[in-house]
């Protein structure tokens, strides 16, 4: 038995805390609150579960919740917005450099990708000119 929330499939051996964060948008301590909210121990497995419990699960994350692809799409026009009013935080996205503040003299290599230095480019100094 697969048990499918928001278009996810749910590990049928984890906790149904921990799986529950496989959703987008779905972090531990939203997920504590759904299963105090659907009366669900957080103990449980997701094999263990009930079709009722599964039922109430589905019917709160997919009424009250926005997750996976809804949430990445507000994400994805929040940006958008920001880059089109020119903001500090929307040229900070389209330069691809940290918005938040951070460091970027040393760090940030997540954003700047994979490290360059001087001497790569060389030619060797046995090589004609």
């Amino acid at each position: 038995m697969v048990v499918r929330v928001a278009g996810i499939n749910l590990s049928n051996e984890r906790r149904i805390d921990v799986a529950l964060t496989a959703v987008y948008g779905i972090g531990r301590s939203l997920s504590a609150k759904i299963l105090a909210q659907t009366q669900i121990n957080p103990a449980t497995k997701i094999k263990d579960l009930t079709a009722d419990e599964e039922a109430r699960l589905r019917s709160i994350i997919e009424k009250d919740l926005l997750v996976e692809g809804d949430l990445r799409r507000e994400i994805a026009v929040n940006i958008k917005r920001l880059k089109d009013l020119g903001t500090y935080r929307g040229q900070r996205h389209i330069r691809k450099l940290p918005v938040r503040g951070q460091r970027t003299r040393t760090n940030a290599r997540t954003k700047r990708g994979k490290r360059m230095t001087m001497g790569s480019g060389r030619k060797k100094s046995s090589d004609k000119t």
